[in-house]
Order: C-alpha cells, then sequence, then structure tokens
C-alpha cells in the first residue's frame, strides 16, 4: 500500500488519547491496520494544561497504534475540543467571474473567502468553514452551484473557531514528536462524519458526543451543519459524584459506574426477601470486581436514582437549554443521537427520551472495515470520524472538498491575507 493512502488520526480527550492508524484501498474502502489508546495526561476539559505530560501519553498511544500498523507516523489528522470552542453562521456574496455566467470552482473559493471575512479577535482561528448552502440569483437551498448558470453567487457557512493558545498548544505535543498535523478537527464535527446517516442529517439530527470532560452537540438541518457548543460536562462528573456518595476513590467509583452499564453482573436479591414472595429491592454485589475498598450494601436504586441520574439529569438539561438557544430545535425531526463514552451511561436513552421529548440512539462508528473490533463502541466515534474526515479532505476531488468542509488551521498572517484577496475577484 503506498504511502500516501494511509491516514492516521489522534484524538485528544479529557479522559483518553486515542490513535489509528488506517488505509483507504484502491476500492475505496478504509481499512484499519492499528489502533491504540491510553489515559489521557496533562489535558483538562480537552484542552492542555501541561505539555510534558501530554506529550508523553500522545507518544505512548501513538507508539502503540504504530507496533501495531508496523508503520511509522510522519502526519495525522488531529481532534480539537474544549469550552473555547464557538460558532457563528455567516453569509458571502460575489459576482460570478465568467461572462457566460457558469459557476466555476473558483467562484465557489471566492465565495466562501467572503463569508470567511468576520470580525474575530487576534486571540482566535478560524477551525472550520462548512457550507450549509448556496442562492443562485434568487434559488435558494442549491448544495453544489458548480455548472450552473447565474450572476450572483451567494453562500451561507457555518464557521466554528478556536482559541488560537489552546490549538498551537495542542499542535506543538503533536509535533514534538516528529508528526506534521494535516488538520485540526471539532471533535463533535469528527464524531457526527462517524456516527449520523445521510437521512437523518437532511430530516434534521442532534449529535451529543458526551465525552470524559465536555459535551460537545451539533445540530444538522437540512443536510448540513448549523449549531455547535461544547459544554463544560462530561461523563467524569458522574464518576466524581459516585466518588463522593460512595466515599471511595475515583478509580473505584469509575469501575463501578462502567459496572453499572451491565447491572446483570452486579444485581442480586436478598434471599430472604425471595423467600417472602416481596420481591424486595435488588442490592449491588461489588465482590466481583476486586475493588480494593470495602463497600457495604447498596440499593441498585438508590445508586443510580439517587447518585448518578441527578446528574444525568442536569446535563441533559443543559443540552435542551443550547438547542432551544440555537433556534433549531423544531427543525429536528429524527431526534437525538449520543455518542461518546457517555452514551454508554445505564439509562441514559430512557432518561433522554423523557428530559427532550424526541427519538433517540445511540450512535456507533460505522464506515470502517479491518480492526473494527478495537473501535466499534461509542467511546471511539470522534478517533473513526477524524479518519473519515481526513480521506475526504485527502483523497477526495477537489470539487468536492469545500462542500463537506475543509480542515481549517490557518496563522494569524495567513488569515489576514485570506480577509484581503475577499475583496477582489
Amino acid at each position: 500500500m503506498a504511502k500516501d493512502k494511509i491516514v492516521v488520526g489522534i484524538d485528544i480527550g479529557s479522559s483518553k488519547i486515542s490513535t489509528i492508524i488506517a488505509t483507504l484501498s484502491e476500492d475505496e474502502k478504509i481499512n484499519v491496520m492499528g489502533a491504540a489508546t491510553t489515559t489521557a495526561k496533562g489535558i483538562r476539559k480537552s484542552q492542555v494544561v501541561d505539555i510534558e505530560e501530554a506529550v508523553s501519553a500522545i507518544s505512548e498511544s501513538l507508539e502503540k497504534a504504530e507496533r501495531m500498523a508496523g508503520y511509522s507516523v510522519g502526519a495525522a489528522v488531529v481532534s480539537l475540543g474544549g469550552m473555547h470552542i464557538e460558532c457563528q453562521n455567516s453569509r458571502g456574496v460575489v459576482a460570478v467571474s465568467t461572462p457566460e455566467g457558469e459557476i466555476s470552482q473558483d467562484d465557489v473559493r471566492r465565495v466562501t473567502e467572503a463569508a470567511q471575512a468576520i470580525s474575530l479577535s487576534s486571540s482566535r482561528e478560524i477551525i472550520h468553514v462548512i457550507p450549509r448552502f448556496f442562492i443562485v440569483d434568487s434559488q435558494i437551498g442549491v448544495k453544489d452551484p458548480v455548472g450552473m448558470t447565474g450572476i450572483r453567487l451567494e453562500i451561507d457557512t457555518h464557521i466554528i473557531t478556536g482559541s488560537a493558545t489552546a490549538a498551537r498548544n495542542l499542535a506543538k505535543c503533536v509535533q514534538e514528536l516528529g508528526v506534521d498535523i494535516e488538520g485540526l478537527v471539532f471533535s463533535g464535527v469528527a464524531a457526527a462524519e462517524a456516527v449520523l446517516t445521510e437521512t437523518e442529517k437532511e430530516l434534521g439530527v442532534i449529535l451529543v458526543d458526551l465525552g470524559g470532560g465536555t459535551t460537545s452537540i451539533c445540530i444538522f438541518v437540512d443536510g448540513s451543519l448549523s449549531h455547535s457548543a461544547v459544554l463544560p460536562v462530561g461523563a467524569k462528573n458522574i464518576t466524581n459524584d459516585l466518588a463522593i456518595g460512595l466515599r471511595v476513590n475515583l478509580e473505584t467509583a469509575e469501575r463501578i459506574k462502567l459496572a453499572l452499564s451491565s447491572p446483570p453482573k452486579l444485581a442480586v436479591q436478598p434471599e430472604e426477601e425471595k423467600e417472602k414472595g416481596k420481591g424486595g429491592e435488588e442490592v449491588l454485589d461489588f465482590a466481583s470486581l476486586g475493588l480494593g475498598e470495602e463497600i457495604g450494601s447498596i440499593s441498585k436504586k438508590t445508586l443510580i436514582d439517587g447518585i448518578a441520574k441527578p446528574r444525568l439529569k442536569e446535563i441533559l438539561t443543559m443540552v435542551k437549554i443550547e438547542i432551544q438557544k440555537s433556534g433549531f430545535g423544531g427543525m429536528t425531526p429524527a431526534g437525538l443521537v449520543v455518542t461518546g463514552g457517555g452514551a454508554l451511561t445505564f439509562g441514559i436513552i430512557e432518561l433522554a427520551k423523557l428530559e427532550l421529548a424526541m427519538p433517540v440512539r445511540i450512535g456507533t462508528p460505522v464506515g470502517v472495515s479491518g480492526l473494527i473490533d478495537e473501535v466499534s463502541t461509542p467511546e471511539y466515534a470522534a478517533l473513526v470520524g477524524l479518519i473519515l474526515y481526513g480521506v475526504a479532505a485527502k483523497f477526495a476531488a477537489p470539487a468536492k472538498i469545500p462542500l463537506v468542509g475543509r480542515v481549517e488551521f490557518k496563522g494569524i498572517i495567513s488569515k489576514s491575507l485570506t480577509w484581503l484577496r475577499s475583496f477582489f475577484p
């Protein structure tokens, strides 16, 4: 397999750092050759807080994946998340350059650059410019205007921006390992690539990527990303509540939380209640987990309804508020797709249906083959999405790349030049 047909993704999250190496075969199939995960260090809320520790953790994940794939990584697509992520919708307009009025790819490029001429502070970078739809003269809702005839071309874009400092610190951690960055991709966008179907996007759907320290939200309307946001809460908050409620350390609380996702392994009913025919409350037996800490008998109802569900309900309420704030709440009949490690939390589907009053499903990554057992759970949605996004940006026909959104990572000088170019035909 030629080296230029290999794509590498590095997902840097609050709780884990994962690396995936895949090849694009001649029949356009994406085959996973290697994947590895390590515990995140030096990262808090998806942002670098200790470069030395972060480099060490990324290096460990990278080396494991390289050994599995038998390939030395030289460049990678990297995920970017955190509370610094913001979005806005922007419109650009240009006159069609050819006298015949046929719209060319160059016109699309110019109008996309015109939409990027937004007011940004020097501390922020444009991460993505994703077209929502085009307007040719008075025809609204055009998906691909190339080849159409018109005089005036407009574009409505979804622009995702992030902190330049956060992006550069993340880039530095990866580059210190001798790995070039092919692009930074917002983790919510990456997860959407892996778990959402085209039908869901067309109907209107909300993706919630429930990570360890943060929750990413992406709202698709009429097939295009229309709103994105990051909430400062995640599955770690549930772990913290369990640790406080049970008076155990965080590692023990995390193991209990994961074990609760398959309750038959833990739930036992008191014998005396069975004899009385009362069918008493299920009491959870933690002995089988070998936790190393003494935990008394706790009823399942107390643990789930009393400790875990209130926090999960709070997270879902924050999601609901964000949906209302976006203004696209009533335009998503396909409902909610929950992915990320937090999607495995017990009772999340039932509670989400109750809180948000819409269809809910768990999003599992699809679109790749090979060693998929390594990455076939919701917690690897963003990781698989990085590969799908990287393949689209690297190997798709040039005319199609802007329509799915380019991976953008520009310096301040480059951004200024782009802004200046937007004034010229």
